[in-house]
């Protein structure tokens, strides 16, 4: 297995990762709002896919988002702790 990420259903709800399919290699874990999805992969970078009003939009964030180590999620938003502890929101 490469780890890579299969997703169906309503692309409204995070069912079509094809924008970021390339990115979804080495995915070491996945979280979930109602709507989006973001995954860590092994470089430890994070890569979301979805609604972007729930999450599904990591933009304004990305270059924050290095070595992260965990992500957890709300029903609308995700958090990002990194290797120096901090968290990214």
């Amino acid at each position: 297995a490469d780890g890579s990420v299969v997703a169906w259903g309503s692309p409204l709800m995070g069912g079509d990762c094809s924008a970021v399919q390339n990115q979804l290699i080495n995915v070491q874990q996945l979280q979930a709002t109602g709507r989006a999805f973001v995954a860590i992969v092994a470089d430890g970078s994070v890569v979301a896919w979805g609604s972007p009003l729930m999450g599904g939009d990591c933009s304004a964030v990305q270059n924050q988002l290095i070595n992260v180590q965990q992500l957890q999620a709300t029903g609308r938003a995700f958090v990002a702790i990194v290797a120096d502890g901090s968290v990214v929101a």
